[in-house]
């Protein structure tokens, strides 16, 4: 296919998703239409966490299950299929036989692999740092999870149902962890996981702005060696860990 022919077929793709429903009276458009996400954005912020896995509880899913409440995620019984925001992992350093328990999500990448492979734009990241999908013009490709070195991200196999409405999904559509964009839009602060992780009372999961010296994720990162995740890919994450 030309240049100018793929161009055409993507942008009557974008076209046709813009308008499809994603759940009854609902529609992506309109919703995109209320309230553009990156108005509320800022370059003067990112936000981050630090995953603090010392404190990270072997067999605690408390995140896992405040992640898919807040966004509308439903066990199936198809683990292949289901949409997996987050997703807790188990560590073994096989010299000293240490174990350690983290949550892995999208990593909130200043320099996002996902948007460097998307046709069509889709998968970009906002001014504040938070990397998202607009449902609107993607076009299903996966090019962007095969792309993420993270496994980040799942795509949308089937019809969609009790959505809400913040919270926007579709079928046909990849999605990933938005860091509760919708809570940080209204002033929350937090997301999900952080807010479940403390009630539990682990605390592992700290969130703030990490360009705000004073903010509690910056002082933290100052007192405590951390890592990211494939720090020889240069991606600088927004997601940090200590104790591993």
């Amino acid at each position: 296919m030309s240049d100018s022919g793929r161009r055409g077929f993507l942008g009557t793709a974008a076209a046709a998703l813009a308008g499809v429903a994603i759940a009854p009276g609902i529609r992506l458009i309109e919703i995109a239409g209320a309230r553009a996400p990156e108005e509320a954005a800022s370059a003067k912020v990112r936000w981050g966490m630090l995953i603090d896995t010392a404190k990270c509880a072997t067999g605690c899913a408390d995140c896992v299950t405040a992640c898919n409440r807040e966004n509308g995620l439903h066990d199936t019984g198809r683990p292949r299929t289901d949409a997996q925001w987050i997703r807790k992992i188990d560590l073994k350093d096989l010299r000293t036989g240490r174990q350690h328990s983290a949550p892995v999500m999208c990593q909130h990448c200043a320099e996002p692999p996902c948007v460097d492979v998307c046709p069509t734009g889709a998968s970009f990241k906002r001014a504040d740092g938070i990397v998202l999908v607009d449902k609107h013009t993607c076009i299903g490709c996966r090019y962007c999870v095969m792309a993420c070195p993270y496994k980040a991200r799942s795509f949308v196999h089937e019809n969609l149902t009790d959505q809400r409405p913040a919270v926007p999904r579709g079928k046909g559509t990849v999605e990933g962890c938005t860091l509760c964009v919708h809570k940080i839009d209204r002033g929350d602060g937090t997301t999900a996981c952080a807010e479940a992780c403390k009630a539990a009372g682990h605390e592992a999961i700290l969130f703030g702005d990490l360009n705000d010296p004073q903010s509690a994720v910056s002082q933290r990162l100052r007192e405590i060696p951390s890592i990211q995740l494939r720090s020889d890919l240069r991606l600088n994450t927004g997601v940090r860990y200590s104790g591993i």
